[in-house]
């Protein structure tokens, strides 16, 4: 009796472990494999047109970081970086979209081109700043007119940059300041200013699916 009773729970068990099998596999039905798939951000623009604007962006920021140092040598290394870069943007690209986007571009690109001419050439920092502004201000009009899409840019501003009332902008990669006006070594702030300022705006067309 005992045996006819294990051979009825051993063919139990092996009938529930069929089912179970059936129910996970056959059906198609699983258990989550891991953390759902992050979103990625698409572009309109092509990828050359991308690192051009990226390879620019690398400059422009270390340019900035030059600033805030007070390190005449880095503005200016990287002021050439820049002049490079921009000359160096696919703007033709622009070309194939009916709107005007193109010719919209241009004034901003060569004025951005011009103020990174004006910050290679001037000696003093003081006129290396005022141009670094007017090439922050056409950028951030290039940035929005083209609809660059590769990453969220913020717009900063420092209230006092060029004095009392006399604000100063630039572009930056996270909301955090590091300002390019008043930096680490102000001669009178020395370096309690270097977070003055904050963001004003962003420049972002970003999108994911």
């Amino acid at each position: 009796m005992k045996k006819v009773f294990l051979i009825l729970l051993v063919l139990i068990l092996i009938a529930a472990g069929y089912l179970l099998w059936l129910f996970k596999f056959r059906s198609g039905s699983r258990g989550p494999s891991g953390p759902p798939p992050v979103p990625l951000a698409v572009s309109k623009h092509s990828d050359a047109f991308n690192q051009s604007i990226q390879t620019m962006l690398n400059a422009y920021y270390s340019l900035a970081e030059g600033l805030v140092q007070w390190d005449t040598a880095a503005v200016s290394k990287y002021g050439q970086e820049l002049k490079t870069a921009l000359d160096s943007v696919k703007i033709e690209e622009l070309r194939k979209d009916t709107t005007g986007i193109y010719e919209s571009a241009l004034d901003p690109l060569g004025n951005a081109r011009s103020e990174a001419s004006n910050i290679i050439a001037n000696p003093s920092l003081d006129a290396k700043r005022t141009a670094f502004n007017a090439l922050s201000e056409n950028l951030r009009l290039l940035f929005i007119i083209s609809r660059y899409d590769r990453e969220k840019i913020y717009w900063q501003e420092c209230p006092m940059a060029f004095g009392e009332d006399q604000p100063g902008h630039w572009l930056s990669r996270n909301d955090s300041v590091r300002n390019p006006y008043l930096g680490t070594n102000h001669p009178q702030y020395k370096a309690t200013m270097l977070n003055c300022g904050g963001p004003k705006d962003t420049i972002n067309f970003m999108v994911v699916k």
